[in-house]
């Protein structure tokens, strides 16, 4: 389903660092995670250092494009409390690159 993606959301999926993860934003990105928001590269390679302790896989389950907002359904399986659960993340691009995700 990977193939459905565009570019700088199937980089985000497939980055193997918090430093790849980081630099498919804007430098003004912001990525809100469990009601916890993080604005700028910055602080989004510091929320993906503390994800990355967590090991963890994403299944893309489908995916939605509305003009630049793109809805990715994923089930996240892991060793964290919950797991599997189903989540979906709502990107909106600018360019080539993420200024937004919202995970819920």
């Amino acid at each position: 389903m990977t193939d459905t993606l565009p570019t700088p959301i199937a980089d985000y999926f497939s980055a193997d660092t918090p430093e790849g993860i980081a630099k498919c934003f804007t430098q003004d990105g912001i990525a809100v995670d469990e009601r916890n928001t993080h604005r700028g590269r910055d602080e989004i390679l510091k929320w993906r250092e503390e994800v990355g302790k967590i090991s963890f896989s994403h299944e893309i389950l489908s995916v939605r494009r509305d003009g630049n907002r793109v809805t990715v359904a994923t089930r996240v399986s892991g060793n964290f409390k919950g797991s599997p659960v189903d989540l979906d993340n709502v990107f909106d691009l600018e360019g080539d690159l993420i200024s937004r995700l919202e995970i819920s």
